[in-house]
């Protein structure tokens, strides 16, 4: 639902719910001044198949917005469509004919779902004397005790004499009033309820949208099919809108998708906003007025949203529950949703084509097999059963954001912990050296942010106050004393891997296999900027040769350093001076 605060341009959408014929469509078509059932099968039959819409302007200038299911047990599956996005309804029950099989249905289908308030009107009440209506009011109250409903206002109502209609608008300001305010999450989520073509305008598909708003020129992903739409224009109340909140009801002008490829139950979000999920954990409250257990046994079907799909189903830690018991299950579905914990459901069994629980999502993605979950709301639970989860990752699996412990993972605390002590004991265990960071995982490399007496230097972990052995090693000092003809490493008695690192500072340069002090290069250019100056024409490797007092070994190697750096160049047999000299 949706209000936009005191004094603004306020809306609701609720559905109606009740028994066949007890008049909710005749309340709607008398609030709204637009007759519900679109089809002719409907006005022949005067019985309600499918899903009906209209809007009511209330006196404050608010509006209602009113979605018509229908009564019949038959068509249970498209009441369930028109009820899985609202939280507030208009429960129907007549006068003449009192609580009926399909009242107490959609009663336990609204509760299922986790709709927590609406009004409740007493129609046809022109239809029987005034004892027969007393009466029936007292059942209903009697009914609806311990439910949502047990607080809402019965209102009294004839659609034929037009009695109560100004009361049930007036309940209508009360239920908006009472109504909580829908949350903008920045995550629209918009489940498709009907769709057709509109001349000249193309797809348009409608639904009551939830998580967040959308916009004209937005860009949107359709599931299951995965296609990029993009949003032409937005109706509410037949109202062109640049933007729509959360809450309303809405017609959405779609290109990039014909309409004979949307149907009832697809759903519109917005690109990497939603784990995509063939399989969640919940929890599952079996109705206490069922006469049988509930197994995995038997065809179900799951409704979420405006969706209806086959489920396998699998209980968790039993074989079955029994009537008015409370378990968690497992639920695999043959495509994948975007869903969220706290996501609401209701649970069919197809053979015996009976309503037989419903609950709430608690895990969209569930890791620990079957004998071993223990499903709940509890974002630590997620976070303990993986270990390690990227914060934004995080979002997708629970709808809630939480700072990251370290780099831009949240942690269980016992594996922070865990490889903060590892890391520790690696840093002590690798000397006066350090420990290389080029060996560490992103993960451990963000954990060293957390250990408070160790610095990174070069690469290198040490603890604080160290000091680093590369910055006077041995073999930088072997090089530096013999420039221009250096020892060997292996000859020097000096690993590869101390090599390697005193390189990569660029304390030792390695030039075809030969290292160098970085000061012997700097001394080389020196003498060769000399020796240039007097001999501009150029100098022979012979007279480098000489005058570095080297051998041919070591001074191909510094010439080709010279050459690569641009201080000297190649022309012949000679070098000469390179625009870096």
């Amino acid at each position: 639902m949706c209000r936009a605060g005191r004094g603004g341009a306020l809306s609701i959408t609720i559905s109606t719910a009740g028994h066949v014929d007890h008049g909710k469509s005749a309340l709607v078509e008398a609030l709204t001044g637009v007759d519900p059932d679109r089809f002719a099968e409907e006005k022949a039959r005067g019985l309600t198949i499918d899903l009906g819409f209209g809007s009511v302007l209330l006196p404050s200038g608010r509006s209602v917005s009113i979605i018509d299911v229908p009564g019949h047990e038959r068509f249970i599956r498209n009441m369930l469509a028109g009820v899985g996005a609202v939280d507030a309804c208009l429960f129907a029950v007549a006068a003449n004919e009192g609580w009926m099989p399909q009242s107490e249905e959609h009663l336990r289908i609204l509760e299922l779902l986790g709709v927590s308030h609406g009004l409740i009107a007493l129609t046809k009440v022109g239809a029987c004397d005034a004892d027969i209506a007393e009466l029936a009011r007292l059942e209903v109250e009697e009914r609806v005790e311990g439910t949502f409903l047990a607080a809402a206002p019965v209102v009294e109502t004839d659609v034929v004499d037009g009695l109560g209609l100004d009361g049930l608008r007036a309940a209508l300001e009360e239920l908006l009033d009472r109504a909580p305010a829908a949350v903008d999450q920045r995550r629209p989520r918009l489940w498709v309820d009907r769709v057709f073509a509109a001349r000249g305008a193309g797809t348009v598909a409608t639904g009551t949208l939830s998580g967040g708003q959308i916009r004209v020129e937005d860009e949107l992903e359709l599931w299951p099919r995965g296609v990029a739409v993009r949003i032409r224009g937005l109706q509410t109340h037949h109202t062109p809108r640049p933007k729509v909140g959360p809450g309303n009801r809405v017609a959405v002008n779609l290109s990039g998708v014909a309409h004979q490829q949307v149907v009832r139950g697809d759903v519109l979000v917005r690109a990497g906003q939603w784990h995509l999920t063939d399989r969640f954990d919940a929890s599952l409250t079996v109705l206490s007025a069922l006469d049988h257990d509930v197994s995995r046994r038997g065809a179900h079907a799951v409704y979420v949203g405006a969706c209806e799909l086959p489920a396998r189903m699998r209980i968790l830690g039993l074989e079955a529950l029994s009537p008015g018991e409370t378990g968690s299950v497992r639920l695999h579905l043959p495509r994948r949703l975007p869903l969220l914990p706290g996501d609401r459901f209701v649970l069919r069994e197809s053979g015996r084509a009976e309503t037989i629980g419903g609950g709430t999502v608690l895990d969209v993605d569930p890791v620990l097999p079957a004998s071993r979950a223990k499903p709940d709301l509890s974002i630590d639970r997620v976070v303990a059963e993986r270990g390690w989860v990227e914060a934004d990752r995080l979002v997708l699996l629970t709808g809630r954001r939480r700072p990251p412990d370290v780099g831009r993972w949240v942690v269980s605390p016992a594996l922070l912990e865990e490889a903060r002590t590892r890391l520790r004991s690696a840093v002590d265990a690798a000397g006066p050296f350090g420990l290389d960071t080029a060996g560490l995982n992103s993960r451990d490399r963000a954990v060293l942010s957390l250990i408070e007496d160790v610095a990174v230097e070069g690469g290198r972990v040490r603890p604080i106050g160290q000091s680093d052995p590369y910055e006077s090693h041995r073999y930088t000092a072997a090089l530096e004393a013999a420039p221009f003809t250096p020892p060997d490493p292996e000859a020097a008695g000096v690993a590869r891997s101390e090599v390697r690192e005193l390189v990569k500072r660029g304390l030792v340069v390695e030039q075809d296999g030969v290292f160098f002090a970085a000061t012997t290069l700097e001394a080389a250019r020196s003498v060769l900027a000399d020796m240039l100056a007097d001999q501009p024409d150029g100098v022979t490797v012979a007279e480098v040769r000489e005058r570095l007092k080297t051998t041919r070994k070591y001074a191909l190697p510094l010439l080709a350093w010279l050459d690569g750096h641009g201080m000297t160049r190649r022309r012949g047999d000679v070098r000469i001076a390179g625009p870096r000299l």
